[in-house]
């Protein structure tokens, strides 16, 4: 199997499941060397997701952990089928790998979950409004980087109305704020606020808002992205920041983050009401 000098966020979160599931086996490096006729150095880089590895492989090593979770073993064999070309990759070299990782993330998850303090959701927005986004970016980006982004970001939103596999289920919690803040100027966010509500009546999209006499929540400040993976223990989040997207899967900032997705849903108006707040927002554009 070749070496990849930047692998993705989904290579390295297979290699590091790997690495996970020989620990839990108290095996070492050798071990699973000697298994498959590997040098020590080849399975440190697979483990790293430096290095390509098969899903025979990957179930070689599971059948020789010990590991009996049948559904974790098969999700993680599928992480490692990479004969299907990814359409984000046609971006690759072109713009950031985080950007590509999130669409990533978002393909393959079994369903998404967010919340937004400041922007409407990236798989929600408008081309109009994704540029005003990009375009307030410091240091600038050039027009040219600017129009490629609203073009990937525009491509991430297949995954909810692609047909196979089928369209992923959407939970957008979005601060009231959010809603108010006018990217691309009033006639923008006018079309941007009938956009979502539109959107939210589609069966597998769930918009729900935070009104602003709610006061304090958590995660102020941050946007959060929960998807799941096809098992729980291959749930992921991630968190935008100034500098880039950060992605975590450790079970404790799983259960934070899954504690947080649930204050938001009890705490934001229903899909209906939110609905009709978005609606009158609309108005008075």
């Amino acid at each position: 199997m070749p070496t990849r000098p930047a692998p993705t966020e989904r290579q390295r979160r297979l290699g590091a499941e790997l690495r996970r599931m020989r620990l839990a086996a108290g095996r070492t490096t050798e071990y699973a060397a000697g298994l498959l006729g590997l040098d020590r150095t080849k399975v440190s880089n697979m483990e790293s997701g430096v290095r390509a590895t098969s899903p025979e492989r990957v179930r070689i090593l599971a059948s020789n952990y010990e590991c009996a979770d049948e559904a974790y073993v098969e999700a993680l064999a599928a992480m490692a089928d990479t004969r299907q070309k990814a359409w984000w990759q046609q971006f690759r070299g072109t713009l950031p790998q985080g950007l590509l990782d999130v669409a990533e993330l978002e393909w393959f998850a079994t369903r998404l979950r967010s919340y937004q303090t400041v922007h409407i959701p990236g798989l929600l927005q408008l081309s109009e409004y994704a540029r005003a986004v990009f375009a307030a970016a410091l240091p600038p980006l050039p027009s040219s980087e600017v129009e490629l982004r609203v073009v990937q970001r525009m491509r991430r939103q297949q995954v909810l109305d692609r047909e196979q596999p089928a369209p992923v289920d959407y939970v957008a919690y979005v601060h009231e704020w959010a809603l108010r803040m006018q990217f691309g100027g009033r006639r923008a966010m006018r079309e941007q606020l009938l956009h979502i509500c539109a959107a939210s009546e589609r069966p597998n999209i769930e918009i729900r808002v935070l009104p602003v006499q709610v006061g304090a929540f958590p995660g102020a400040g941050h946007a959060v992205l929960y998807a799941h993976g096809a098992v729980p223990q291959l749930d992921t989040v991630q968190l935008d920041s100034a500098h880039g997207g950060e992605f975590t899967h450790s079970e404790a900032q799983l259960a934070k983050y899954r504690a947080h997705m649930d204050w938001w849903h009890a705490h934001t108006l229903s899909p209906e009401d939110s609905r009709e707040l978005i609606h009158a927002i609309a108005r008075q554009l």
